[in-house]
């Protein structure tokens, strides 16, 4: 059996892959373009877990400058050269330790819910999922899912808050599913989603937020983890409830939903 050939693709071409990730085509979309299979594109993208890379310059900025002659005084520098610097401070930090702009630790390149397909909005075709944290004391929490056209429900166990294990817990719930039953997910602003490009990229999957401080918009799952309370009312730890516990509670909610309904 030979061996297959390494594909390799342009500057000009990975230029436009990117163009085409950042307007949330999906992989087989872009790999059409090149008349190639969507996994030569998701080794391109995937090297730097779906965010493009900065373009290199030779640029140097002012931090690098105020960093260098502060390393080389080690940390303190001499009195001659304060009184060049507009701010006559001995020490310097980061300015990113203690950056307090409106950007701070919020999520990068978020797809707006403005931008959702007009199916997802009338709940004509299943696939389109909402989701949220629901939290209990102790630090603990479940991520709660509906699905918009059947009102689906599917509870996932998450043993941390942090994007890491939210996102891989996500990840591994949604490669349950038919990908024509998993096709979007709409999400709050909470930093939990912020490694949401690690998440389509390893299931193809599209997120979309809300918009700033608008839960109401993914109005469907706000109304399950209103009812979800009667099964982890406030205050108590939902870390102790088990998967399979979390799968029957879920069975029951999409019950009531047929009922409802």
């Amino acid at each position: 059996m030979g061996r297959r050939s390494r594909i390799y693709y342009s500057e000009s071409q990975k230029a436009l892959m990117w163009e085409r990730w950042r307007r949330v085509d999906s992989l087989q979309q872009i790999a059409q373009l090149f008349d190639r299979n969507h996994s030569s594109v998701q080794g391109i993208l995937v090297q730097t877990g779906g965010i493009r890379p900065a373009r290199r310059t030779h640029r140097v900025s002012h931090e690098t400058i105020y960093r260098t002659l502060f390393i080389q005084a080690r940390g303190a520098l001499k009195k001659e050269l304060l009184q060049h610097l507009r701010r006559t401070r001995v020490m310097r930090r980061s300015r990113h330790h203690t950056q307090k702009t409106d950007n701070h630790g919020r999520i990068t390149d978020v797809v707006s819910i403005s931008e959702r397909p007009a199916a997802t909005d009338d709940r004509a075709v299943p696939g389109h999922w909402e989701g949220d944290l629901l939290f209990g004391n102790r630090d603990s929490q479940i991520a709660t899912l509906v699905e918009r056209h059947t009102r689906y429900v599917m509870l996932v166990k998450v043993a941390t808050k942090d994007t890491e294990t939210v996102v891989n817990a996500l990840i591994k719930n949604a490669r349950k599913l038919p990908q024509e039953l998993y096709k979007s997910l709409t999400w709050d602003r909470g930093k939990e989603m912020a490694a949401h490009k690690r998440f389509t990229l390893a299931t193809d999957i599209k997120v979309y937020f809300c918009d700033p401080h608008s839960p109401w918009q993914r109005g469907t799952n706000e109304n399950t983890n209103g009812l979800l309370l009667q099964y982890f009312p406030k205050g108590n730890d939902v870390s102790a409830f088990s998967q399979s516990q979390l799968n029957a509670v879920a069975m029951m909610m999409f019950g009531l939903f047929e009922v409802l309904i």
